[in-house]
């Protein structure tokens, strides 16, 4: 396994299949259909204009097993140094640590583009997920009660957040 940097060329299709995956079999996605490939095209631009890291791990035979992003948390300019990351694992690599892996080196990016503050958004049903924040120093800092609805049931979206000694010298504006 081998830790890489995701672009569109050789990652697009390999990612929006682990994303459609867990659109149709979890709740780690409250979206209800498939993405076609074409959505990727803009998720992608946005990463790059932005300059937000898109890091996964790849299979011995360069298959991409999961991956890991962050995006702004709110489009409001005071909400500039908090970021929300998302993991994705395939499922038939889960459970081998690579969420682990995967989220270690997004908070090494956050830090190293002095974020302050990463936030995960994780269905309240996620126990792994939230393990695994907390193990991480994320701690829990409130759940949004039925706010998604989702294979017949309301869905709690939990947040979790872990603080960054960065950046060293925060501006307004």
């Amino acid at each position: 396994m081998q830790v890489v940097s995701c672009n569109y060329a050789q990652h697009a299709e390999q990612i929006l299949n682990i994303f459609n995956e867990a659109i149709a079999n979890s709740t780690a996605l409250y979206d209800y259909t498939p993405r076609p490939l074409a959505s990727m095209v803009a998720w992608f631009e946005d990463k790059q204009s932005n300059q937000l890291p898109v890091v996964g791990i790849e299979n011995d035979a360069g298959v991409l097993v999961g991956f890991a992003s962050y995006g702004a948390f709110r489009v409001r300019p005071a909400y500039k140094y908090s970021v929300e990351h998302s993991i994705y694992i395939h499922p038939e690599h889960r459970g081998q640590g690579l969420g682990k892996k995967l989220l270690l080196l997004i908070i090494e990016q956050a830090k190293a583009q002095g974020y302050h503050t990463l936030i995960g958004g994780i269905d309240s049903d996620n126990a792994n997920s939230i393990a695994l924040h907390v193990q991480h120093g994320f701690i829990h800092v409130g759940t949004i009660k039925e706010s998604g609805f989702k294979f017949g049931r309301w869905l709690d979206l939990a947040f979790y957040q872990l603080i960054l000694a960065t950046p060293e010298y925060p501006i307004d504006g």
